[in-house]
């Protein structure tokens, strides 16, 4: 016979992008009472990167909430407590109780740190029955007639480390277990897979997920949730407004001053006669070559042309590696597109852009804009950047110096497409024209690097069909 007890689980704000130390809660989407499955998203959170959604990683009832929504949290910080129903053995059946629960309550051993984003935890084994890297682990011995006992469990096996993996090597895991592992906040080289041929599975990740919780408690009455309203803007006697500035303005604010002030900026300019480019863009669209429902731009034709230039400069596709007093070149281009979102400017990437056909491109592009005007980019999106090309065409605005992105050798300013006179074919006509200007880091780039990079964007905008001949 057993009798159902409940313990508290808490969940603690995850790092969810690469090292970030803290998070503002945007909006809770449970409350106290609220029944959670595992996998449920609970509240959506704001990094310096993104607003990301938080999937809770088991199942029970929401005790309590310990922030309000626009509440900035530090990373390893429980937010939410749940209450998970469990078994224990009746106290009629000693005989079943293993012999190691009859020695002394044993001293909780000292707290270690463990994965990044979900706090320390003991080595204990008081926890749900799992399975953690394809051993059991045994469930709590509570004894719930004796509230003062302390329940001892049998001493959990020592699970072996994870592989330490070769510089650069992923682990291996399918795309849906990768997601999941992110949305847990899960590091994956730190995962001993238990899969065939050492893949990791939604079980490994879940058990690590896990392990990392602190052990069950005894639930306390739900605590009330204070859901303080968002602070406003307030203006000061003399009409001034302050804002505060966090989450992703913060990031890029600190990024950008980083930049400027670590990277020798040089920037360069041509203006360039891009009617046929123009042309083609609305033949595309015209047309539907690239496939039904694919947005065709003119922003996609000057990445396109740019891609083009890198591949045939492979050495401005690198990047600064201050501590090594090294230039890394880089394999994969990974195109960044600077986008202004309400929560800030951020810059998500097209991961080997390089490698795709048009097709291929326009695809990308549409998705990550798309994305990120929802602000649902996700922060591994915006990791790993090595050129970006910020549109400041779209803002009426024909050109700027823009400033790079941090870790990246270039980013290329696209300008307004207005009609100029211009000499064509030996006469003054009107034409479609615009500026293009590339800043670049003078450590990795010098002048006649960038200078070829930027002459080539423009040959090919010029006459496209060297896409086809030069790419």
């Amino acid at each position: 016979m057993t009798t159902d007890v409940r313990s508290l689980r808490e969940f603690k704000m995850p790092d969810v992008g690469e090292g970030l130390t803290e998070a503002e809660i945007l909006t809770w989407y449970v409350k106290p009472g609220d029944t959670v499955t595992d996998g449920q998203v609970v509240c959506e959170v704001e990094t310096a990167k993104a607003a990301v959604e938080l999937p809770i990683p088991f199942t029970g009832v929401v005790e309590a909430l310990h922030f309000p929504a626009g509440t900035t949290v530090d990373v390893g910080t429980s937010i939410i407590a749940v209450a998970v129903a469990g078994a224990a053995p009746a106290p009629a059946a000693p005989a079943a109780v293993p012999a190691a629960a009859a020695a002394p309550a044993e001293v909780e051993p000292e707290r270690r740190e463990v994965l990044v984003g979900y706090g320390p935890r003991t080595g204990s084994a008081q926890r749900r029955a799992r399975r953690a890297n394809g051993a059991a682990v045994a469930a709590p011995v509570a004894a719930p007639a004796v509230p003062a006992a302390v329940p001892v469990a049998p001493a959990a096996p020592v699970v072996p480390p994870a592989p330490v993996l070769p510089e650069g090597e992923r682990p291996l895991a399918k795309p849906p277990v990768r997601k999941l592992a992110k949305d847990l906040g899960v590091d994956l080289r730190a995962v001993l897979p238990t899969g065939p041929n050492g893949v990791i599975t939604r079980e490994d990740v879940h058990a690590a997920a896990a392990a990392a919780i602190v052990e069950p408690v005894a639930a306390p009455a739900p605590a009330p949730v204070v859901e303080a309203a968002p602070a406003l803007p307030v203006p000061t006697a003399a009409g001034d407004v302050r804002v505060p500035v966090k989450g992703v303005r913060k990031a890029t604010a600190q990024a950008m001053v980083a930049s400027a002030f670590t990277a020798p900026h040089v920037t360069e300019f041509v203006q360039v006669d891009v009617t046929r480019t123009m042309k083609l863009v609305r033949k595309l669209k015209e047309t539907g070559e690239l496939g039904a429902g694919v947005r065709v731009s003119p922003l996609l034709l000057v990445a396109k042309a740019l891609l083009t230039a890198v591949k045939r400069h492979p050495e401005i596709n690198a990047s600064w590696d201050e501590a090594a007093q090294e230039i890394v070149l880089r394999g994969a281009v990974n195109l960044g597109i600077a986008a202004a979102t309400p929560r800030g400017l951020i810059v998500p990437n097209i991961k080997d852009a390089g490698s795709r056909t048009l097709a291929q491109l326009a695809i990308g592009l549409g998705e990550l804009v798309e994305t990120a005007r929802q602000g649902k980019t996700a922060p591994a999106d915006m990791s790993g950047g090595s050129i970006t090309i910020t549109n400041v065409g779209v803002f009426g605005v024909d050109t700027g110096t823009p400033i790079l992105n941090p870790g990246e050798a270039a980013i290329l300013a696209f300008g307004a497409v207005r009609e100029l006179p211009w000499v064509h074919k030996g006469k003054v006509v009107p034409r479609q024209v615009t500026t293009l200007a590339l800043s670049f880091d003078h450590r990795l780039v010098d002048g006649e690097l960038g200078s070829k990079v930027l002459a080539d964007t423009a040959a090919i905008l010029e006459y496209p069909k060297r896409l086809i001949t030069w790419g």
